[in-house]
């Protein structure tokens, strides 16, 4: 029994639903940008950057607050982050690589 009580004394208080509510308005705002930035014509030669940037944003912040993995072990977050930047990296080596080939 005392385990038990062990596990729940390192517990963490988890947001109340005005936080979840904020995110989720901001998320949305993030998500009306991309929109916005997708019909900006004199964006368009960064706009794969801008997108990228703005998705990863999103994907932070959903792993942060809806997966808990703010209030959880930094490991967990680190690995998460670990696989966007490397997604990330993956995607951005491809377009270079096959725009420089088209180019030829």
């Amino acid at each position: 029994m005392s385990a038990h009580m062990a596990t729940h004394e390192t517990a963490h208080a988890h947001p109340g639903a005005r936080k979840y509510i904020q995110i989720a308005v901001i998320l949305t705002a993030i998500t009306a940008l991309e929109v916005a930035v997708y019909y900006l014509s004199g964006l368009r030669s960064i706009l794969g950057g801008i997108l990228i940037v703005l998705s990863a944003l999103k994907f932070a912040l959903v792993v942060m607050f809806y997966m808990h993995l703010k209030f959880d072990d930094r490991l967990f977050t680190g690995l998460f982050v670990g696989g966007l930047s490397a997604a990330a990296f993956t995607i951005i080596m491809f377009i270079a690589l096959f725009h420089g080939l088209i180019q030829m």
